[in-house]
């Protein structure tokens, strides 16, 4: 999980800042160490670290605080500010042409996963601004390089433009963009060779390649799992190439985060996008202040509402969303639901977008797989259709017939049921905007959460239409 060791540190630190009534210089001094020692064992770089905690402390000590929050709050809120302009404060989108195609060249070192990458973007562009992008093959020294990224479009249903004997890469790419202009393609992402280290062949042919594509986007590629060496490789890059823009990649295997912390201060490059799988569908839009959120422990409730929105039929959630709010989703739809949950990624991810539940000790060894969801599916098949639309009637009687019927232990079952109803109540609250019914839920009384549900309240109906034209967009 990305930031995790991070994102504990931090909120260690802050955490015995909350509840005080005042708040000393020497408190400000002994939180700001520790933030200090968190983000330089992240790895993040010592004049990033060095300048933030210089404002971090300038902030807290100079600001009044506001009367909405207790002075360990408007720390909570500086740090969360910074956080966000340390990492590029608003969402940065790729540079659009005019005419079509819009090009993108795909650059960086090898190993950083670049090939699968492009993949991921061309199922992103399809997926939200239902494109029909053209792949062109330009890494013709990696071994089984081009038939990696036939493959990729193959699954995806996308055209891969290649060359067997061609061994001139801008002249591949050449013939690649009048491919794409005869058949009208609004997208054309050139895949190119990397080397273990920037190196002057390397640089002089992606040089040759830009100046026949004339790109409109140049996105370096950077594993985000090098830590500070990825400035050092963005600004390699940048100098020669002129970089537009980072996608970082395995964020999901970086538990320290320095890479996404320090690529934008230190090159002014903005990271557009994320990798966090090994799927297609595994690419996200980067977002500054909700990678705050997540920092914090404040939860990201908005990418977790678009991940649903990705994969739900409009009609249908809008259903779902009505029968929360009258209180009368059963059991077929919590099935519905659990599958629609299963492609959204892993459980325990989704929840720690939830505010107050990213460090939720009942959650650090949450998982699911097919064997659980198996057994849940047993349990709730093993209902009478009665049963199932009316989960009420569930007396201990019915309770013990589901239980063998289904071969789960009587305890397995009432705990299911406890947990639907659970969610159910939780879902019923959130629909009808009341997030201060949640406070009491396990986590929900961390000064972060609190934080995130103020916040979430204030902004509910009035990002009700972004939401909505939002869930249009991604079914147009």
């Amino acid at each position: 999980m990305a930031f995790e060791n991070l994102s504990e540190r931090i909120q260690k630190a802050l955490k015995n800042l909350t509840g005080k009534g005042k708040i000393s210089e020497e408190d400000i001094n002994r939180a700001s160490r520790e933030i200090r020692l968190a983000l330089l064992e992240a790895d993040v770089n010592f004049k990033v670290v060095k300048d933030f905690i210089k404002t971090i402390k300038k902030e807290a000590l100079g600001k009044e605080v506001q009367e909405s929050l207790n002075p360990g709050q408007q720390v909570i809120k500086i740090v969360n500010e910074e956080l966000t302009k340390m990492m590029g404060e608003d969402a940065a989108t790729l540079n659009k042409s005019k005419h079509i195609p819009t090009v993108i060249m795909m650059v960086g070192l090898q190993g950083t996963g670049k090939t699968t990458t492009v993949g991921k973007l061309a199922y992103h562009l399809q997926k939200t601004q239902n494109a029909r992008p053209l792949l062109i093959a330009g890494d013709i020294y990696r071994p089984a390089a081009v038939d990696q990224l036939k493959q990729i479009g193959e699954q995806l249903k996308v055209p891969v433009y290649s060359e067997t004997n061609e061994k001139d890469v801008a002249k591949i790419v050449e013939n690649g963009l009048k491919e794409a202009d005869k058949n009208k393609n609004d997208y054309v992402i050139i895949d190119t060779a990397g080397r273990l280290e920037i190196d002057e062949p390397l640089m002089e042919e992606l040089e040759r390649v830009k100046k026949v594509s004339d790109p409109d986007n140049i996105l370096l590629v950077v594993d985000a799992m090098t830590g500070q060496a990825a400035t050092d490789v963005a600004k390699g890059f940048d100098e020669r190439l002129g970089v537009t823009g980072v996608i970082l990649t395995k964020l999901d295997g970086d538990t320290r985060g320095g890479a996404a912390l320090s690529i934008r201060a230190v090159t002014g490059k903005p990271i557009i996008y994320t990798g966090q799988g090994e799927k297609l569908t595994d690419l996200e839009d980067f977002h500054p202040d909700r990678m705050a959120s997540r920092i914090l422990g404040m939860g990201d409730m908005l990418t977790l509402i678009e991940r649903a929105q990705q994969d739900y039929d409009e009609k249908e959630a809008q259903k779902v969303a009505e029968k929360m709010k009258e209180n009368t989703f059963d059991f077929n739809d919590f099935i519905d639901q659990l599958e629609q949950v299963q492609k959204m990624g892993p459980l325990d991810q989704i929840m720690k977008m939830i505010p107050g539940m990213a460090n939720n000790p009942q959650l650090q060894n949450m998982s699911i797989d097919e064997k659980q969801i198996a057994h849940t599916k047993a349990i709730v098949y093993s209902m009478t259709k009665e049963e199932r639309e009316n989960p009420d009637v569930l007396n201990p009687s019915r309770r013990r017939r589901i239980a063998a019927g289904s071969a789960r232990p009587v305890v397995e079952v009432n705990r299911m049921i406890k947990q639907f109803k659970m969610a159910r109540d939780m879902m019923q609250k959130v629909t009808k905007g009341n997030f201060k019914g949640l406070s009491n839920l396990p986590g929900m009384d961390s000064p972060m959460a609190k934080m995130a549900m103020r916040r979430m309240g204030k902004n509910f109906k009035k990002n009700k239409k972004k939401r909505l034209k939002n869930m249009k967009r991604y079914h147009s």
